[in-house]
């Protein structure tokens, strides 16, 4: 779009260039050159500053020609330098050989486990118990007031002149969001399907909560910045002062000030790389080679291994933010890994595409142990191939090697595993079962394994990836702009997080944790009630008046077919409970304001009747009650 074109408005004339759809990326973003040797080495999850050259690829900055690059890659005792003075990928150990598994490690020194802070919750409101409290940790009623007033701003100006601009409100955003959550939960097709007028293949509760026109309004024009900032950051475009988050800067960093704020992990971290695209992929802890990295934003995110909570996390804002010197692999976790926040003698996992011998000791003196799989043409590596694992040994068969600090472990499994560690013995004595085959068939046999191997199993294989809450959502409607593409994901990682709050503050209280279903659905619940109201918006399908709310008949239950209770004569009025569990989906009283789980089927209004706390009656023993800002006469 030419930001030069004009436009019915103004601000949108300056900003519109800025608000492109996600897949076009500026000249800073990932996608700025797709076809690049570099971008393609990252793609399939290699560094280019730590694993160039490769043998597909010429760089024209090497001062040798191809022959000359293939032949310093078959000797395993020269190593060569880049024009640019770093030590080629041959450098590594090249004086020891390969050891078998008969042979003795030393033991690696150990580091004390010493966090900064205790783990676990940190700084919880005492009376933090609800789902939507713990979500407000992250989101709170201040941060979404003013997302409400950028999205009107910024929707009044962008509006037709001849359709006025409706404002929203806390409620309609809150509302917004939730809806967003139910569809993760209760999967249609087309979103459309939400709303579709079938008594019997429709779900009626999002047009008991607003309007399908209004929802797709709120989806279009959501807006976490001040206009005119997002306008004067615009000016700057192409300098070194022009913030390429900006338009969802405010939110990012408060939310990731929060993560780190309400938690502090346990010893066991590990990193996590998430595409900020549109349409999600099917599942986000995936290793950097089965990611494509030419649509969207790279994300960063320093997990708890225990729990899977997202402590910190980063947004990779394009090769400009990336050091030439050692590589995106490096000072991504440089980046979340700061000692003097985190602590010392934490171990942290990781996967190929950050493992590299410089990071691992870099993070050794920071005292944080680092284990991982490692590229075999990976800067560091050891080249020798003195009584090195062949292809055809069998099953449990391993080597290893020791650079001071550092281990390498060859082992064979189905295929050959290369591992580094800097904290593990090379073998401790450990077995798993495989099926070797024999003459005739397959046996299931106790083959050696390393320990480096065992732990990385055990540790990362626990850690369940992110479920993408919003995901389905975001392929049913996927977000216009960029920065709203940003917004699901951490409107992700804040409903994770609540979740695992509130699992983590029920164990420590010996209580039973909601499932991660049940604890989504009365999120959902809080969400759109959050004034406190007693009853869904009635807004939506058609425009109601108070004549012809006067005359109707009461409402039915909004998620579920017609009732016995639903089905009463008009004026009388029973009580009933929301859900089975009376514990589960209380509301407000209207009358006394405690929580209660009882409704009147006829007022449709949350009421307690217990026997000290009778207030259904004191309710309907008036004249005249209010519902819906309407006055009627009771019967």
């Amino acid at each position: 779009m030419d930001p030069k074109k004009s436009t019915e408005n103004g601000v949108e004339a300056s900003i519109a260039s800025n608000d492109e759809d996600l897949y076009v990326c500026d000249q800073y973003s990932v996608a700025s050159s797709v076809d690049s040797a570099a971008e393609e080495m990252l793609r399939n999850g290699l560094d280019p500053v730590l694993d160039w050259p490769s043998p597909d690829i010429y760089s024209p900055d090497e001062d040798c020609d191809l022959q000359q690059r293939k032949r310093s890659r078959r000797s395993s005792t020269c190593s060569a330098a880049g024009a640019d003075g770093r030590e080629s990928e041959n450098d590594g150990v090249s004086t020891e050989r390969w050891r078998s598994l008969d042979e003795t490690d030393v033991e690696p020194l150990q580091l004390d486990f010493t966090p900064v802070q205790e783990p676990g919750p940190k700084f919880l409101p005492s009376n933090c118990s609800s789902p939507l409290q713990f979500f407000q940790l992250f989101f709170p009623k201040k941060t979404m007031q003013s997302i409400v007033g950028h999205t009107n701003v910024y929707g009044s100006k962008c509006k037709d002149v001849g359709n006025p601009w409706l404002y929203l409100s806390l409620k309609d955003l809150k509302s917004y969001i939730g809806l967003v959550i139910y569809t993760g939960l209760l999967k249609c097709s087309l979103l459309t399907e939400y709303w579709r007028k079938s008594q019997y293949f429709s779900p009626s509760f999002p047009a008991h909560v607003m309007s399908y026109q209004k929802f797709v309004t709120i989806a279009n024009t959501l807006h976490f910045s001040d206009t005119i900032e997002d306008e004067k950051n615009y000016l700057k475009k192409g300098t070194a002062a022009y913030e390429q988050l900006g338009k969802i800067l405010p939110l990012y960093q408060l939310i990731r000030e929060a993560c780190k704020t309400h938690f502090h992990p346990f010893q066991n971290i590990t990193i996590d790389e998430r595409i900020l695209a549109a349409q999600p992929r099917t599942g986000l802890k995936q290793s950097m080679e089965d990611k494509s990295t030419d649509r969207g934003y790279k994300l960063f995110a320093l997990t708890d291994c225990t729990c899977g909570y997202t402590w910190d996390f980063f947004i990779y804002e394009g090769k400009s933010c990336a050091s030439q010197n050692v590589g995106l692999s490096y000072e991504s976790v440089m980046a979340l890994l700061d000692e003097n926040t985190l602590g010392s003698g934490y171990k942290l996992f990781v996967d190929k595409f950050y493992t590299s011998p410089t990071l691992f000791r870099d993070l050794l003196y920071k005292k944080i142990w680092a284990c991982g799989p490692i590229w075999t043409n990976r800067t560091g590596f050891p080249k020798t191939v003195v009584n090195r694992l062949s292809k055809n040994a069998p099953r449990g068969t391993m080597r290893w090697i020791r650079d001071d600090s550092l281990l390498f472990v060859e082992w064979k499994d189905s295929q050959v595993v290369q591992m580094c560690s800097t904290f593990h013995k090379a073998f401790e004595g450990d077995t798993v079962q495989r099926k070797v085959k024999s003459d005739t068939h397959r046996t299931l046999v106790e083959v050696p394994i390393p320990a480096v191997v065992l732990d990385y199993n055990r540790i990362v294989g626990t850690v369940e990836p992110s479920s993408f809450i919003t995901g389905h959502y975001r392929v049913l409607h996927k977000p216009k702009k960029w920065y709203q593409c940003v917004f699901y994901h951490l409107l992700d990682i804040a409903v994770d997080n609540a979740f695992i709050l509130h699992k983590l503050v029920a164990k420590r209280k010996k209580q039973k944790a909601l499932t991660r279903k049940t604890f989504l659905e009365m999120l959902v619940l809080e969400l759109i009630e959050m004034d406190g109201e007693n009853r869904f918006e009635a807004a939506s399908v058609s425009s109601a008046n108070p004549a012809a709310l006067n005359s109707s008949s009461p409402s039915a239950p909004v998620s579920a077919p017609p009732s016995p209770e639903s089905s009463l004569p008009e004026g009388t009025h029973r009580p009933k409970h929301f859900m089975p569990d009376s514990a589960l989906g209380r509301r407000k009283c209207k009358l006394c304001h405690l929580k209660t789980p009882v409704v009147c089927v006829t007022c449709e209004v949350p009421l307690c009747f217990q026997p000290k706390r009778d207030c259904f009656n004191q309710w309907h023993e008036h004249k005249v009650f209010i519902r819906d800002g309407f006055n009627f006469e009771s019967t």
